[in-house]
């Protein structure tokens, strides 16, 4: 299965290649391995100046003895600064620059010290500069970390190291690197647009890795970015090794995608680095532009996510460097590594247009095109720092020499380090602005280059690289624009402009809230959904956002809904059952009433005082139509029409009864004509009872209406996605009290019916009055805790109910009997029957 992938992946490479010929792509290919397995320490060289022309042959025959390859970028740049510098007339007239490697050529670390020392010791080979007979001064260029003691002037390249900034320890050495002040916030600008906010961090143990930490943990704060481990390599080797296997293990149990690369090429961490690859660790390396040459060491694997971004200090490109490699001897591939490179296919006719495509590719073709573009055309920050120091040294020396024919004198003292003093004068206030039009300056405090290049590196198989610029990074911008990068080329890269994701928690996303527990770091949280009638729409977000009280959220809690307006409606089923109901029990009543109208002569009729039962029939009649008020749209009169029209009607109803059962009582009672209650009897008195009694409960609904009347009310929380439209009572106590009015005349009426139910006469109703009352107390006591224990619609449809079982009770239990004698039974409702019936 790994044999049919990789033959793919092979396959895909032409392609791959045909995307990047120019200008911001740049093909690499390396010819050896490192033999000894040491690390490479990069080249040291010692500068001089010669009193006769230096032709290019010359820097050919150096070159030929510089070993490894991998550093021959360092002489290559140097050589061609050189040549550059030798054909300029207007620089060191009648004077040549040239260099020597000490000991024969690029070291390692464990041969790299004494070499340099011994050439030191033995310099009158090649002096670099001859004050005078007496005194000769030593100009070394050299890495970062090679700080020589004797009083020699040394311009170093690679990374800014603050500790050779100490005039005092080092006076005479001269750091050409720009100071990576913004480079930690840079790093972190790249990781907020890829919305990285999960860091893995190795980082050598010294001075240079504790800044950069501080430096980027400051900004990491700022924006919200956390550390998933630090990793502070030692950079003693033994201190290393003791701890190696609890780095390797760190960082392969992290989650994180992404690990920031800082220190030293030549240091422990470099082991660590290679070691990490060696052993397939797949994660984004974001790391500075010096690492590509250790990342040289191993090729590109078919997981390797998106390769190593590195960043690198922006200066203008050397157009003619190009031209001086292309002109020197040829580079000399054996036939077995030409032969490793056949399946690539690369005799191709080039577009002009940036990194597109190559033309009419054919098999079996030389690697001309390959061989042109063998090394990383562009200057690294390494090849443009050699290249200002040799002019740095130029001008110096130009500066010197003009003093003298000019017979300026520079007092620094007497010796045979006068000279060597001179020149540092010169050299520490040399300014000047390069071939490439950039200005140089040797005052560090003034040498700030604020602005990176983004690189996306990968390599291949058989030691073919690419490195593609893919973005920029400027802080003259104000903050969220200073990052610009390429989207093209990130997809040409790639095949996608999305990076893989580097956080320590998945996204919340709409409907959840960011969760944090205690000891968790800024970054790692968890989800909870938003509470009961709050939403969020957003990735991420803190809180959740409140729904106003006319929305709802839906059942994601992603966005807040209009609530629907809703009450009891003709056109709902419900409220069109009910509408029936109350229509259906009205025209019954009415049609009882009819009936007894028609048959008032009757005695069943005339027996239990006609008036008031046509009183009575006709409140029922209106208590039934009442719950109309109840179902429709509600307004402020409707609202007040409802409770008053219900507190009255029914109070004219239950007094009726009220007075029916005391007229019975009363005419029981009376046995001789002439007493007072007789005459209280047929005077008509009972019904005055209706009156009072209604009377008392219009002075309650007055007083009602007066200090807290029903209004509309709109129910928003009862059911979930409506607000419903109810008439709230308004107090509460008025309409209990209106109730409790009511109950207490139902149970007036119970009693004096209860005492009336067993007196003799064969029409007597007291029983009927009795059943009917217990139903009207039993209804009304049951509707007090099931409308307390409900909300919005269905206290309406509670207390519609109500209105219609109590008042069809009175009705069934009182008239319904009385009709079935009236309509079936005749018999029963005639005297003579009766009288007949009673003689027998």
């Amino acid at each position: 299965m790994f044999t049919l992938i990789f033959f793919i992946f092979l396959l895909n490479i032409p392609l791959l290649a045909s995307r990047f010929t120019h200008p911001r792509c740049f093909w690499r290919m390396k010819q050896n391995k490192d033999k000894d397995g040491d690390l490479v320490a990069g080249c040291v060289f010692i500068l001089s100046t010669v009193q006769w022309p230096v032709e290019k042959d010359y820097f050919n025959q150096i070159l030929n003895i510089q070993t490894p390859t991998e550093n021959n970028q360092f002489s290559l740049a140097l050589a061609f600064s050189m040549d550059e510098v030798n054909r300029n007339p207007d620089l060191l007239p009648n004077s040549s620059l040239v260099f020597d490697f000490p000991g024969g050529g690029c070291k390692t670390v464990p041969k790299l010290y004494n070499s340099l020392h011994f050439s030191i010791e033995n310099h009158d080979a090649h002096p670099n500069y001859n004050c005078d007979e007496e005194s000769e001064c030593i100009l070394i260029l050299s890495g970062p970390n090679w700080a020589i003691s004797e009083m020699v002037f040394q311009f170093t390249y690679g990374p800014f190291n603050p500790i050779l900034s100490d005039r005092e320890q080092f006076p005479s050495l001269y750091q050409m690197a720009p100071q990576d002040i913004y480079l930690a916030l840079a790093m972190v600008s790249l990781m907020l647009h890829f919305n990285w906010n999960w860091i893995g961090l190795a980082i050598s143990d010294n001075d240079q890795g504790t800044q950069f930490l501080s430096y980027l943990r400051r900004e990491m704060e700022k924006n919200t970015v956390c550390f998933a481990f630090v990793n502070m390599i030692p950079v003693k080797m033994h201190s290393y090794l003791s701890r190696a296997e609890v780095y390797f293990n760190q960082i392969m149990t992290s989650s994180t995608k992404v690990v920031v690369i800082y220190g030293d090429t030549d240091s422990t961490l470099a082991v660590s680095f290679r070691r990490w690859q060696s052993l397939g660790i797949q994660r984004i390396w974001v790391t500075t532009s010096q690492w590509d040459v250790t990342i040289w060491k191993s090729d590109f694997t078919l997981n390797s996510f998106h390769g190593i971004l590195a960043f690198a200090h922006h200066h203008a490109e050397t157009s003619s460097f190009k031209t001086f490699v292309q002109t020197l001897n040829p580079l000399k591939y054996s036939d077995e590594y030409l032969a490793k490179l056949e399946w690539m296919n690369l005799k191709c006719e080039l577009s002009d247009s940036k990194c597109k495509t190559l033309k009419n590719c054919i098999s079996n073709a030389s690697l001309q095109w390959l061989e042109v573009q063998t090394f990383d055309m562009a200057f690294s920050d390494d090849s443009y720092d050699i290249y200002n120091a040799v002019y740095t040294m130029a001008h110096a020396l130009h500066e010197m020499l003009l003093q003298q024919v000019y017979n300026q004198p520079v007092d620094n003292g007497r010796g045979p380090y006068a000279q060597c003093f001179k020149l540092h004068f010169f050299l520490r206030k040399t300014q000047f602005t390069n071939p490439v039009g950039e200005r140089v300056n040797m005052n560090q405090k003034e040498n700030l280059q604020e602005e990176y290049d983004i690189f996306q590196i990968w390599n291949f198989p058989y030691g073919l690289g690419l490195k593609v610029k893919i973005g920029e990074f400027s802080p003259h911008f104000p903050r969220g624009q200073q990052l610009h990068l390429y989207e093209d080329m990130i997809e040409h890269a790639t095949g996608s402009r999305q990076m893989p994701p580097s956080v320590c928690s998945a996204d919340c996303g709409p409907g959840f809230r960011k969760f944090w527990q205690e000891g968790m770091a800024a970054c790692c949280f968890d989800c909870s959904s938003c509470p009961p009638n709050e939403v969020s729409n957003e990735t991420n977000v803190d809180k959740c956002v409140r729904c106003r009280e006319d929305q709802y959220t839906n059942r994601e809690q992603k966005q807040c809904i209009p609530k629907a307006m809703v009450f009891l409606n003709y056109k709902d089923t419900l409220g069109m059952a009910l509408s029936l109901m109350a229509l259906c029990l009205s025209a019954f009543t009415a049609v009882i009433l009819v009936v007894f109208v028609k048959h008032r002569d009757t005695p069943i009729v005339k027996a239990n005082n006609r008036n008031l039962t046509y009183i009575l029939l006709i409140s029922l009649i209106f208590s039934f139509l009442c719950p109309l008020l109840f179902i429709g749209h509600p307004n402020s009169a409707i609202c007040i029409l409802q409770q008053v029209t219900f507190g009255v009607v029914f109070t004219v109803a239950v007094s009726t009864v009220l007075a029916k059962t005391v007229t019975v009582l009363l005419a029981f009672k009376v046995t001789a004509p002439g007493k007072r209650v007789r005459s209280f009897l047929l005077s008509g008195a009972p019904n005055y009872i209706i009156v009072i009694c209604t009377l008392i409960q219009i002075i309650l609904c007055v007083i009602w209406l007066r200090l807290s009347p029903p209004f509309i009310d709109n129910d928003a929380h009862s059911e979930h996605g409506q607000i419903i439209v109810v008439c709230n009572k308004g107090s509460e106590t008025a309409f209990y009290c209106v109730l409790g009015y009511h109950g207490s005349l139902a149970l007036a009426s119970f009693i004096v019916a209860f005492l009336s139910r067993n007196l003799p006469d064969t029409f007597n109703e007291a029983k009927l009055l009795t059943f009917s009352m217990l139903l009207f107390c039993s209804v009304w006591v049951t509707f007090i805790p099931v409308y307390h224990s409900t909300k919005g619609k269905v206290m309406v449809i509670v207390e519609v109910l109500s209105i219609l079982i109590s008042s069809a009770g009175l009705l069934g239990c009182i008239f319904v009997p009385k009709c079935y004698i009236i309509l079936l039974r005749p018999e029963r409702n005639s005297l003579q029957k009766l009288r007949e019936k009673t003689s027998f």
